[in-house]
C-alpha cells in the first residue's frame, strides 16, 4: 500500500477517513520523539557527567548542540521539503534520527556525544517543520485544524515529561547510553506509519533554495547561542559580546535578504501580521521557560532530593498530565471565551505556576513543586492555539515557512532557556557557595555529594531553582500582556485565512 501523491498544499476537505487522523497520530509521535530528545538528556546528565567528566562548557554544548543545529537547519530543510516532498523529508528525518540514536551506544567521550547530538539535530530539523506542514495539508478546515494542532501540541507536554520517565527507567538498569535507545523503536514505528498513512505534499510556489541564506542563518544562530552561553557563565566579556553582535548582524542580513526576494527561502513578511507574531511569541516564551525548568528541576530532584533517575522522571509527570487534560479543549474554550482570553490566560497560568518556586518554604517540598508542574502543564494548552494562529494566517503555499518559523520559535526558546536561564541558575548556585569551594563543587552540585559542603550546595541549588522560576514568571507574564495586545478581541479560529 502506498500513500497518494498530491502536489497541492492541502488534502481534499471531504476526506474524513480514519487515515487522516491516523496520519495525525504518526505526526504527533514524531513530535514526541523530537521533544523527548530535548528533555531525556536532563535525566541522563548526572550519569553522563560521572562517566565522561565533561567540563562546564562541554556540558552546555552536549545539551545545546541538538537544538542549535535543529533551529539553524529548519529554514533550509522546510524550503527543500516544499520542493522535494514533505513526506519524503519526514521519512528521511526518521532514518537519520534513528541511526544517530543507535550510534550513541558507541560514544565514549564528550566530543563524540556532541557530534552525535549534532546529527540528531539534523534529523530533527527534517522532522519538525514537515509535521506542521502535513497537518495543514491533512486538515484544511480551520476549526478542525485547530483541534488537530491542539492534540499535536498536547504531545509536546507528553514528550517533555514522559522522556525523563523512560530514560529514568532505562538508567535504573543500563548506562546513560541507553537513554537514547528509546528513539529507535519509535522512529521505526513512525516510519512504517508514515509510509502507510501520510500523503505526499508539496508547495505549488516553493521558496528558493538560497545557499547564502543557509550560511547566514546557521552562522548567526550558532554565534548568538555561543555568545549568550559565554556571557551567562563569565559575565560581561568583550569577545563574547563581539560574537553576539556578529551573530545578530548575520541574522539581520539574512532577514533583509529574504525581504528582498519575491519567493524567499523563509517568508519573513509573515511577521507583518500581529496575529502571526502572537502565535510565534507563545511558542518562544513557553519553550524558553519550560525547557529551562525541566533542566533545573530534573537535576534538583536527583541531586538535592536524592531521587533515582526513574523516580525523578515520574516526579515530572504532572506537567504532562496538565497538558494532556486541557489541550484538546482549548479550541472549544477559545470559541466560548475568545482566542485572546484563552491564549493570555494560559500564559498567565504558567507565570503563576513557576512563580510558586520563589515563595515555597525551604527546604522546598516536592508537593509544592508538583503543583507548579501541573499549573505549567495546564498553561501549555496555549501551544495548540498558537500553532493554529501561525498555520492559519499563512497562505497555503507558505505553510512550510510558517512551520519553520514556529519550530524556530520552539527551538530558539529551548536554546535561550538553557543558555540564559541555565546559566543564571549556575551563577546563583555559585554565588551561594563559600569562597574557596573546590572546583568540583562549583561546577555541579553533584561534586558536593559526601562532603561537608553538601548541605550548603543543596541550599544554593534550591535558591537557583527558585530564581529560574521567578525569572520564567516574568517572561511568561510579559508574553501574556503582548499577546493580549496583538490578538483582536473578536478573532475567530474558524475564520482564519486558509
Amino acid at each position: 500500500m502506498t500513500a497518494q501523491i498530491t502536489r497541492p498544499d492541502t488534502v481534499h476537505a471531504s476526506d474524513r477517513s480514519w487515515r487522516r487522523w491516523g496520519g495525525l497520530v504518526v505526526l504527533a509521535a514524531s513530535l514526541i520523539v523530537v521533544v523527548m530528545d530535548m528533555t531525556v538528556l536532563n535525566v541522563a546528565m548526572p550519569d553522563l557527567i560521572a562517566d565522561l567528566r565533561p567540563g562546564a562548557v562541554a556540558q552546555l554544548w552536549i545539551v545545546d548542540a541538538y537544538p542549535v543545529v535543529l533551529a539553524g537547519l529548519l529554514v533550509p530543510f522546510a524550503a527543500l521539503a516544499d520542493r522535494w516532498g514533505r513526506r519524503r523529508m519526514l521519512l528521511t528525518g526518521f532514518t537519520v534520527f534513528g541511526v544517530a540514536s543507535t550510534l550513541v551506544l558507541l560514544a565514549d567521550s564528550p566530543v563524540t556525544v556532541i557530534a552525535l547530538r549534532l546529527v540528531l539535530g539534523v534529523g530533527g530539523a527534517m522532522i519538525m517543520p514537515t509535521t506542521l506542514s502535513l497537518i495543514r495539508a491533512l486538515f484544511p478546515d480551520p476549526a478542525e485544524r485547530a483541534l488537530a494542532l491542539s492534540i499535536w501540541g498536547a504531545t509536546a507536554s507528553l514528550g517533555a515529561a514522559v522522556g525523563p520517565v523512560v530514560a529514568g527507567g532505562l538508567l535504573e538498569v543500563f548506562s546513560w547510553h541507553s537513554a537514547f535507545l528509546v528513539n529507535v523503536p519509535l522512529m521505526v514505528a513512525a516510519g512504517i506509519g508514515g509510509v502507510l498513512l501520510l500523503p505526499e505534499s508539496r508547495s505549488d510556489r516553493p521558496g528558493r533554495i538560497d545557499a547564502t541564506g543557509v550560511v547566514l542563518s546557521v552562522g548567526g544562530m550558532v554565534a548568538i547561542t555561543y555568545a549568550i552561553k559565554q556571557l551567562g557563565k563569565h559575565g560581561l566579556d568583550l569577545p563574547a559580546v563581539a560574537v553576539l553582535l556578529a551573530g545578530l548582524l548575520l541574522m539581520g542580513v539574512f532577514v533583509r535578504r529574504c525581504l528582498r526576494q519575491p519567493e524567499p527561502m523563509l517568508a519573513v513578511g509573515l511577521f507583518g501580521d500581529r496575529v502571526f507574531r502572537a502565535g510565534s511569541l507563545v511558542a518562544l516564551a513557553h519553550n524558553t521557560v519550560v525547557i529551562a525548568l525541566l533542566l533545573v528541576a530534573s537535576q534538583w530532584l536527583q541531586l538535592v532530593q536524592g531521587m533515582s533517575p526513574l523516580v525523578a522522571g515520574a516526579a515530572l509527570l504532572p506537567l504532562a498530565l496538565g497538558g494532556l487534560v486541557c489541550s484538546p479543549f482549548a479550541p472549544a474554550a477559545a470559541a466560548r471565551f475568545g482566542v485572546r482570553t484563552v491564549l493570555s490566560g494560559c500564559l498567565l497560568l504558567t507565570s503563576v505556576g513557576v512563580a510558586m518556586l520563589f515563595v515555597l518554604p525551604r527546604p522546598m517540598p516536592y508537593a509544592g513543586v508538583s503543583v507548579m508542574l501541573l499549573l505549567v502543564g495546564l498553561g501549555s494548552s496555549a501551544l495548540g492555539l498558537g500553532s493554529a494562529l501561525l498555520m492559519g494566517r499563512a497562505p497555503a503555499h507558505q505553510s512550510g515557512s510558517a512551520a519553520a518559523i514556529e519550530e524556530m520559535s520552539y527551538d530558539i526558546g529551548a536554546v535561550l532557556g538553557v543558555a540564559v536561564l541555565g546559566s543564571l541558575a549556575g551563577m546563583v548556585y555559585r554565588a551561594g557557595l563559600p569562597d574557596g569551594a573546590p572546583d568540583a563543587v562549583t561546577e555541579s552540585v553533584a561534586g558536593a555529594a559526601g562532603t561537608s559542603l553538601a548541605g550548603t550546595a543543596s541550599a544554593a541549588y534550591t535558591d537557583a531553582f527558585a530564581v529560574v522560576g521567578v525569572t520564567g514568571a516574568a517572561i511568561t507574564l510579559a508574553a501574556a500582556v503582548v499577546v493580549w495586545r496583538w490578538v483582536p478581541r473578536d478573532l475567530d479560529l474558524s475564520r482564519l485565512q486558509h
